[in-house]
């Protein structure tokens, strides 16, 4: 099996921008705490990849990322043995993203709701 390459986040908002697709393998709860904010993404839970592969596009450079780059790798072997050549690891995910200060979605504030701002009100 060829070796899994790996690429700096940097590096990897630059493909994004020139037409790389983003794979985020984390799971939902994770992508609704906190996102990539990037034009080209597909969420794809790992949990759900074995189903799901074929959505990813073999023929196109694919960035494949999660929280730290563990599920990342995992995703990234279970593709090679699918046949996808294209596909680079975002060396430790989502953290060094951060760490890098690139291009984040937080959770929102939810708004509160009439009832919750009632029970504010008389307390």
């Amino acid at each position: 099996m060829n070796n899994i390459q790996e690429i700096k986040p940097t590096a990897a908002l630059s493909l994004i921008e020139k037409g790389a697709l983003l794979v985020d393998v984390r799971e939902p709860h994770e992508v609704e705490h906190k996102s990539f904010d990037v034009p080209n993404i597909l969420l794809m839970p790992f949990s759900g990849l074995q189903k799901r592969f074929q959505e990813i596009p073999a023929d196109r450079q694919v960035i494949i990322a999660c929280r730290s780059g563990q599920r990342s790798m995992m995703a990234i072997r279970f593709l090679m043995n699918q046949g996808y050549s294209k596909a680079l690891n975002l060396q430790s995910g989502m953290i060094s993203w951060e760490r890098e200060g690139l291009p984040l979605k937080a959770k929102t504030q939810q708004k509160e709701s009439w009832l919750a701002q009632q029970f504010r009100k008389i307390s």
